[in-house]
């Protein structure tokens, strides 16, 4: 739910000439719009730079640039903290047009750039169409009115039919140019949707954004935005080009009849938009912050329907009712300063907006007392001036709309900008110094280096590890120093230590999504022609260099290399239970059918179907079959789930409907259909008792899976035959070591940790 609704472009009626009926006005576009970037940008695209005149409206603009939000220390959530950024200093004005270039132009130089261009010109065509139009009811009101003065009835009765019959003929040309118009926007909002998905979940970009707090509401910058930024960039840009048109076409008239009346025009719209100006200049910053604070209110919402047992187990009611007040208080708060600021605005454009009506009036009036212009001529001249004056009034009738679209283009240019890898944040500093290097290596009788060279590798080898040196991301807090390891098959790893020693995060570091510190993580796989296919087949560098830098480009490949991850708490996709078993190896199949690819063939969007993030080759291409699905289910003992969600293919909230263990279990039955090489479990069966962790363990012993566990209990030694144990430190000093590896046979048999102190 929307705390208010941004204000649309629309003409102010006093703003139309007297005859023309509304149903042939330009209909006020739904929405606002937005964008941000640097010219730089443009050109890595392949895009042309902005044009001239864009470039030289980024000179004559100027205001101090608004700086940006603070990111959270920790791990954060979807939202920055809420008093992360209570005051904006406002809109760097320099930089929203070539911002609106950069977002706006890959669209139409893109594979849909055929379509979008003739679209933009049917569309362009009916407004000069339509702008004819109005002039010709110009000329038509005149007569009109010339006619009901002279008290000729016959000429008044013909001029009404002349009247009826470009309604008739006029109506046409105004209703199909706002169906062009908005099936454009619609199609255009297609295209940056997937635009903006693909690099969202390329190189795990939404993952830093969550875990690093870098932005706020990424899901509202895509929805909400990037529909505000189409159908009002468009609506903007038909705006401007119909005042063009407007302002050539009546201003013939308007000097025909009295040149001086021009002159009076220019200057009060002059004036008029300096003290708009003046007037509205806070509108931007609370328009931007009211974006946020109505994002961060229907977060916290979502996160009440999330953890409503959690909530409830708690009794945290009353806390959680306060917290959302306090959200929502702030958001009336910005909006209360909004409302102020609007009304101020209000009381000048209101009044501006009345004037106009005697003005032209006001001026001509002298002529018609002293016989040198007909009666009609003062319709005529009220009509072209309140057309003229629209057009250099813009900024003073559309004032609130341009603020709120210059908010949606900093809240977008900020997305874009972070898409790109171009911010400046403390974060993005960090990571261009990242020393950790993920490597894949074929477990075969000759090894692929990063040099293109073959050397000699231990086919039994798993995982290497060495000198691995741990920071966190943003901090920089030394959490492993100097590990070395070597994991050969079936040579399974047990990782202890105490809360926040740095378990996870060294499991985040083999996964490749932390990538902060020093040393190797070399993978050995089982199929050389896989890994050949999966570096061949991108265009990007290839992932063998070890210079430095995240050199695992994708989860995708990651898994298509046969390492899996299976958390504390599984992630339950949105589907079936058939495809909860099939996530994530086989997640383009289990949404296939040959009734996807007939559509797919008649799609007039094609760019929505297509959904790789990644450019590695799927190992996996025989899908389970349903009797597979049915016993890897009872093998994990959650045969009897069946019956009661009627099959595989019914649909339900699984997050809800399966306790955490069913969950745990699920996880392990998608663990053994995709039978990886080696897969990492974080506390993966923290929610089982012993008796099913036990039976959980001796599957994946069986299926000949080598695996890393995280974990607590001391049930889990007799299932692994190394323990890392890392102890929590809080020194800076990276050559100390935090560590220590044992084969299990060698533990303590009645010590609280693994290792004596």
């Amino acid at each position: 739910m929307r705390l208010y609704t941004p204000i649309p472009i629309c003409f102010p009626s006093t703003a139309l000439p007297p005859q023309l009926p509304p149903l042939l006005l330009p209909r006020p576009p739904h929405r606002l719009a937005s964008v941000l970037a640097p010219r730089s940008a443009a050109r890595r695209r392949g895009l042309p730079p902005p044009p001239p005149a864009v470039t030289s409206i980024m000179r004559r603009c100027g205001r101090r640039r608004a700086a940006p939000p603070p990111a959270a220390a920790g791990g954060g959530g979807e939202v920055a903290a809420p008093d992360a950024q209570e005051k904006r200093d406002g809109t760097d004005l320099k930089t929203l047009p070539t911002r609106f270039w950069k977002v706006a132009a890959p669209y139409w130089w893109s594979e849909d750039k055929t379509q979008a261009r003739l679209r933009l010109a049917a569309v362009f065509a009916l407004t000069l169409g339509t702008t004819g139009i109005s002039v010709g009811f110009n000329f038509l009101g005149r007569d009109f009115y010339n006619a009901l003065a002279d008290k000729d009835q016959q000429k008044f009765t013909m001029q009404l039919l002349y009247y009826l019959g470009a309604f008739a003929g006029g109506i046409p040309f105004f209703v199909l140019r706002d169906y062009a118009r908005e099936t454009l926007s619609l199609r255009w909002r297609s295209w940056m949707t997937s635009y903006y998905m693909k690099r969202y979940f390329k190189n795990r970009t939404f993952y830093k954004i969550q875990s690093q707090s870098i932005i706020d509401n990424p899901d509202q910058r895509i929805n909400d935005d990037l529909s505000a930024f189409t159908g009002t960039a468009l609506a903007f840009s038909l705006t401007l080009f119909n005042a063009a048109v407007d302002l050539v076409s009546f201003s013939n008239i308007l000097c025909a009849i009295y040149p001086p009346l021009f002159i009076v025009l220019v200057v009060y719209s002059l004036g008029g938009t300096a003290i708009s100006v003046f007037l509205g200049k806070n509108l931007v910053s609370l328009n931007f912050m009211q974006e946020k604070k109505e994002a961060d209110f229907r977060y916290g919402l979502v996160r009440v329907r999330e953890n409503a047992e959690s909530i409830a187990f708690y009794g945290g009611e009353e806390n959680e009712l306060q917290l959302l007040l306090d959200r929502f208080r702030r958001a009336f708060e910005n909006l209360s300063e909004l409302l102020i600021a609007s009304r101020n605005l209000e009381f000048f454009t209101n009044g501006y907006r009345y004037l106009i009506q005697i003005l032209p009036a006001a001026v001509v009036a002298p002529m018609y007392f002293s016989g040198k212009i007909e009666f009609g001529v003062i319709n005529q001249s009220v009509s072209a001036f309140n057309h003229i004056l629209s057009d250099f009034s813009l900024i003073v009738f559309q004032f609130q709309s341009i603020s709120a679209f210059s908010a949606v283009i900093d809240r977008l240019g900020e997305f874009d900008d972070l898409l790109d890898g171009n911010e400046s944040s403390p974060s993005s500093q960090r990571d261009s110094i990242d020393g950790i290097n993920i490597v894949f290596k074929s477990n075969g009788p000759s090894v692929l280096s990063s040099n293109g060279s073959l050397t000699q590798s231990d086919q039994s080898m798993v995982l290497e590890i060495r000198n691995l040196t741990l920071l966190t991301p943003r901090s920089g807090n030394v959490l492993i120093t100097g590990l070395t390891l070597e994991l050969k098959d079936k040579d399974h790893l047990l990782v202890m230590g105490p809360s926040g020693s740095g378990k996870t995060s060294l499991l985040r570091a083999l996964a490749g999504l932390w990538t902060s510190g020093t040393g190797e993580i070399i993978y050995h796989v089982r199929n050389s022609m896989q890994l050949q296919k999966s570096n061949s087949s991108s265009d990007e560098p290839s992932n063998m260099n070890l210079e430095g830098g995240e050199l695992l480009r994708s989860s995708k490949q990651r898994r298509d290399n046969g390492i899996f991850f299976v958390p504390q708490r599984p992630y339950m996709v949105l589907g079936t239970l058939r495809q909860q078993l099939l996530y994530p190896t086989w997640t383009e199949k289990a949404h296939h059918s040959p009734d996807n690819d007939a559509q797919n063939s008649a799609d007039p969007l094609p760019f929505l179907s297509e959904v790789s993030t990644s450019d590695g080759v799927s190992a996996k291409s025989e899908v389970p079959t349903t009797s597979e699905l049915i016993k890897v289910l009872e093998v994990v003992k959650l045969g009897y789930i069946l019956p009661r969600f009627n099959g595989l293919d019914s649909m339900h909230d699984w997050a809800s409907v399966l306790s955490l263990g069913e969950q745990q279990r699920l996880a392990f039955a998608r663990l053994l259909l995709a039978t990886p090489t080696l897969v990492l479990l974080d506390e993966s069966t923290s929610a089982l008792d012993e008796a099913n962790e036990a039976h959980l363990y001796s599957q994946i012993e069986a299926a000949g899976i080598t695996y890393i566990s995280i974990g607590h209990r001391k049930t889990l030694n007799k299932f692994h035959s190394k323990v890392l144990y890392i102890s929590k430190s809080d020194s800076t000093d990276t050559n100390l070591r935090s560590w220590e590896l044992k084969p299990t046979d060698q533990l303590p048999l009645e010590e609280s940790t693994p290792f004596p102190s």
